[in-house]
C-alpha cells in the first residue's frame, strides 16, 4: 500500500493531501535542493540511503538526492505506467502496470544486473542494501543483485504462496499464505536462526538492518535476529493490540491500537528516546536508519531519533496536511 511517509538515513518524505511533498533533514547531495516544490500529483515516496523517489499520478517519477552511484541517473525520466516504487541504498526499482519493472542505480553488486527485464507478472518489490526481491502473482518470488552472503540462494525458488517480502541488509522474509515465513540469506547475526519456523498466524513483517521484526494477528509480535544493541530485547514480549511495526537499522518502533507507540533497541541515538511516550492518535511509522517519523490523525507529524542531519529539526512541526493513506485505521 502506498505511504505517505518515508525516512532515508539522513532525511525523511511527507505526502500531502494536495499531492505535493514535504522534505527535511540532510542538505548534502541535493537532498533538500528545492526542486521537489515543483513535484506535484505526488501519490506515493520511497527513501534509499541518501536519494529519494516519488510517484506521481502520472506514472512518472520523480528523483532527487546523492547520485555518486546513478541513483539519479535520468534514465528514470524515461520509465512511463510506475505504479509503485523502492529504494535499495543506492538504487532503486519502479514496477509498471504491466507487471515488468525498471531499476537504476548503482550496480556494483549486480543490484541493476538486465536479468530483471526478463521479469514478469510482479505485483511488489523489497530492497535490501545490495539486493532486490520481487514478488509475482504466482506467489513465487525472483531475486537479484549481490549474493555475496546468500542474499539469492537459490533456496527462495523452492518458495510458494507467498503473499508479502520484506529486505534488510543482507537478509530477506517472505510471508506466506498460511501466516508461516521463509527467510533466507546471511545469517551472522541469526537474521535467518531456524526459530522463525515455529511463528504462526502472522500478518507482516519488518526487518532492519540484521534482525525482523513480525506481526501476529493477534496484535503481538515475534523478533529475531541480531540483538548486539537490543534489537531483540524482551521487552517486546509485553506489547499488546500492535498493529503495524517498522523497522530501523537497530530499532523497531510498534503502533498500537489506541494510537500510541512502543520504541525498542538501540537508544545511542535517542532512537527509543520516552518522547514518543507522549504521542497520540498515530496511525502511520517509518523509520529511517536511527531516527522515526510518526503520522497523527490529524495530518501532523511526530519525529524523534537522530538529528546529526537535521532529521528531526523542528521544521516538521509547521507541515500539516500530511495525506492520510490509512483510512480503515480505526483507534481504540
Amino acid at each position: 500500500m502506498n505511504k505517505s511517509i518515508s525516512c532515508g538515513s539522513g532525511n525523511s518524505v511527507a505526502l500531502k493531501d494536495d499531492g505535493t511533498i514535504e522534505y527535511w533533514g540532510n542538505i548534502g547531495f541535493n537532498q533538500y535542493y528545492p526542486v521537489y516544490k515543483q513535484f506535484i500529483g505526488v501519490i506515493h515516496v520511497a527513501c534509499g540511503k541518501e536519494h529519494s523517489v516519488v510517484l506521481r499520478d502520472t506514472g512518472t517519477i520523480e528523483c532527487l538526492g546523492f547520485n555518486i552511484e546513478n541513483q539519479c541517473d535520468p534514465v528514470y525520466k524515461t520509465f512511463t505506467s510506475v505504479i509503485d516504487v523502492f529504494c535499495g541504498w543506492y538504487h532503486s526499482v519502479a514496477l509498471k502496470d504491466n507487471g515488468n519493472i525498471e531499476c537504476w542505480g548503482d550496480n556494483r553488486y549486480n543490484q541493476c544486473d538486465l536479468v530483471y527485464k526478463t521479469f514478469t507478472q510482479v505485483i511488489s518489490v523489497a530492497c535490501g542494501i545490495y539486493h532486490s526481491v520481487a514478488l509475482r502473482d504466482t506467489g513465487t518470488i525472483v531475486c537479484w543483485g549481490s549474493n555475496v552472503v546468500n542474499q539469492c540462494d537459490p533456496v527462495y525458488k523452492s518458495f510458494t504462496n507467498i503473499i508479502s517480502v520484506s529486505c534488510g541488509n543482507n537478509h530477506s522474509v517472505a510471508l506466506k499464505s498460511d501466516e508461516t515465513l521463509e527467510c533466507w540469506g546471511s545469517n551472522k547475526y541469526n537474521q535467518c536462526d531456524p526459530v522463525y519456523k515455529s511463528f504462526t498466524n502472522i500478518i507482516s513483517v519488518a526487518c532492519g538492518l540484521n534482525h525482523s521484526v513480525a506481526l501476529k494477528s493477534d496484535g503481538t509480535i515475534e523478533c529475531w535476529g541480531a540483538n548486539t544493541r537490543n534489537q531483540c530485547d524482551s521487552v517486546y514480549k509485553t506489547f499488546s493490540g500492535v498493529i503495524n511495526v517498522a523497522c530501523g537499522g537497530f530499532h523497531s518502533v510498534a503502533l498500537k491500537s489506541d494510537g500510541t507507540l512502543e520504541c525498542w533497541g538501540d537508544n545511542d541515538y535517542n532512537q527509543c528516546d520516552l518522547v514518543y511516550k507522549s504521542f497520540t492518535n498515530v496511525i502511520d511509522i517509518a523509520c529511517g536508519n536511527s531516527h522515526s517519523v510518526a503520522l497523527k490523525d490529524d495530518g501532523t507529524l511526530e519525529c524523534w531519533g537522530n538529528n546529526y542531519c537535521n532529521q528531526c529539526d523542528p521544521v516538521y512541526k509547521s507541515f500539516t496536511n500530511i495525506k492520510i493513506q490509512y483510512k480503515d485505521y480505526i483507534l481504540k
